[in-house]
């Protein structure tokens, strides 16, 4: 998709609004502090007419030193030839505000029609809304890496095959795979001044879909959603790539047989933060989940799959409604088998933890994460010291590099975007 065609779909009906008067008044202020500023700015340029931005959305701008300016609305879309002007070597994983979203909206029971780019900003929802009240949402994450005078997606259909079987288990409309694509495609583009360059992170590309509708009683919502957000991002831990240590939980649990562990719905997110809260407080990078049955069969970390290393054999846990089959996971299992390894899908026990040679993690936001440790009832297994084991790095190393496109994609799985 070329630019060109992006812009023909921009629209200036903005469905973002202010929240108050005070808001709009507050950030026109801040937009007069930051003018100064605003040559910095590579293109788009924005002509000063009406601000975006709620003085909510301003104090995530004002929080965040990275990001720069104010933004402020214009009739007209201009293209953006150069990046944005951000600290592009201190990315952790944490929410930029970007340009431009994409929202596609359709009733219960009806299809989506065509989307619109939007200035990025605050929604507009109702109290009622059925996502706010019965948690009927579902999001999904890909990412996009610059080269060149291209940008690389990897493997978008997936997601959109993943959240189309999610919105089936949800009662959900969803977009079609290719509608899903073709949003991606647009959004990242809108926003292709905020890909980092080579090397220094990825766009991280965020799809929504939600239940916006009003609804009281227990029931799907009358409308749903589609939206899709970008950020730039670098490392999902702060460790980087050096080792994450685990800790087992063997209390809590993330999912249950017959629920909605297998889909990636809002709720199984909110339902780790007390655990993995509990776990950073006490210096853990992150949770290990077992199984809720026998409590003694490995699951996954709050946010990525897991793969412990015995010798030639890869081992994960097999996906069995309450794992969520990450794309990542599937694209590793790929590359590990083409490079010669035995994987096996199956029911891994925690004791298997004992004798691994390496254990490591995967997953969109941190690719492959070496595990350096994993604390169980109160013993700790350690993995070594020195970063990577010999097989994540090699997976590590095809798989972001094919990623990054730096080796020839043989699989077919890169989708390459234009940004001359």
């Amino acid at each position: 998709m070329e630019i060109n065609a992006v812009l023909a779909n921009f629209q200036p009906n903005y469905l973002l609004l202010p929240s108050s008067r005070s808001a709009v008044s507050s950030t026109r202020t801040s937009l007069h502090l930051f003018s100064s500023q605003q040559t910095r700015f590579s293109p788009p340029l924005f002509h000063m007419r009406q601000v975006l931005a709620s003085a909510s959305y301003l104090n995530v701008n004002e929080a965040n030193s990275r990001f720069k300016s104010a933004v402020v609305l214009s009739d007209s879309y201009s293209e953006a030839s150069e990046l944005a002007d951000i600290e592009w070597d201190n990315l952790g994983f944490g929410f930029i505000p970007t340009d431009y979203m994409y929202v596609m909206k359709c009733t219960q029971g009806g299809s989506f029609s065509k989307g619109e780019l939007q200035r990025f900003g605050n929604i507009e929802l109702s109290p009622s809304a059925g996502v706010l009240n019965y948690g009927q949402g579902l999001f999904e994450g890909l990412k996009a890496y610059r080269k060149d005078d291209s940008v690389l997606l990897f493997r978008p259909e997936e997601n959109a095959l993943r959240m189309r079987q999610g919105a089936e288990r949800m009662c959900m409309p969803s977009p079609t795979v290719e509608q899903f694509v073709e949003a991606v495609k647009e959004t990242v583009l809108a926003n292709k001044r905020w890909v980092p360059p080579p090397g220094k992170g990825s766009l991280y590309i965020r799809p929504l879909l939600m239940g916006s509708g009003a609804v009281l009683g227990l029931a799907p919502a009358p409308e749903y959603t589609f939206l899709i957000y970008v950020s730039p991002v670098g490392n999902y831990f702060k460790e980087g790539v050096a080792p994450i240590n685990l800790i087992v939980e063997h209390e809590l649990h993330r999912a249950t047989p017959g629920g909605t562990g297998g889909v990636k719905t809002i709720g199984n997110y909110a339902a780790v933060l007390k655990a993995q809260s509990a776990a950073k407080a006490k210096g853990y990078s992150d949770v290990l989940y077992l199984d809720c049955v026998h409590k003694k069969y490995l699951e996954e970390v709050s946010s990525c799959n897991i793969f412990v290393v015995k010798g030639n054999i890869i081992s994960t846990p097999a996906i069995k409604g309450t794992i969520l089959p990450g794309i990542t996971r599937k694209s590793i299992i790929d590359v590990a088998r083409s490079q010669g390894f035995q994987v096996e899908e199956r029911p891994v026990e925690v004791d298997e933890l004992l004798d691994a040679d390496e254990v490591f993690c995967t997953g969109t936001a941190v690719v492959v994460s070496p595990v350096g440790s994993i604390t169980y009832k109160g013993k700790r297994v350690s993995y070594g010291l020195d970063g990577f084991g010999a097989v994540s790095q090699q997976l590590y190393s095809v798989l972001t590099r094919l990623q990054m496109g730096l080796i020839d994609d043989k699989m077919n799985w890169t989708v390459e975007l234009s940004i001359l």
